[in-house]
C-alpha cells in the first residue's frame, strides 16, 4: 500500500474539481480526502494500491472539462493508515 500526496495548481477551483476527483477514487477503493487551499490549489492525499494511485494522479492531470491544469506536485511515501472512504474536506 502506498500514500499519494498532489497538489494541482492551475484553474481547478469552482469547476467541479474535487467531485471529479471522489468519482474517480471511490470506485478504485481508495482512502483519503480532497479540499481547496486557500492559494487556489486543489489538495489530495489518497491511500491504496499503487496501480489505482496512479490512475487518480493521471484523472488529476487531465481534470474536469472546465478545468485548467497546470502543474501539478506530487509525493509518494508508504500507507500510515488512519484515512477513511476518499471524500471532501472543508
Amino acid at each position: 500500500m502506498d500514500r499519494l500526496h498532489a497538489v494541482v495548481h492551475g484553474d481547478v477551483q469552482g469547476v467541479g474539481f474535487r467531485y471529479f476527483l471522489v468519482n474517480r477514487a471511490r470506485p478504485l477503493a481508495l482512502k483519503g480526502w480532497v479540499r481547496n487551499r486557500p492559494d487556489g490549489a486543489v489538495e489530495l492525499v489518497a491511500e491504496g494500491e499503487r496501480p489505482n494511485l496512479e490512475r487518480l494522479l493521471e484523472a488529476a492531470r487531465e481534470g474536469p472539462r472546465h478545468a485548467s491544469v497546470g502543474e501539478v506536485d506530487v509525493e509518494w511515501e508508504q500507507a500510515t493508515g488512519g484515512l477513511t472512504a476518499f471524500d471532501l474536506i472543508y
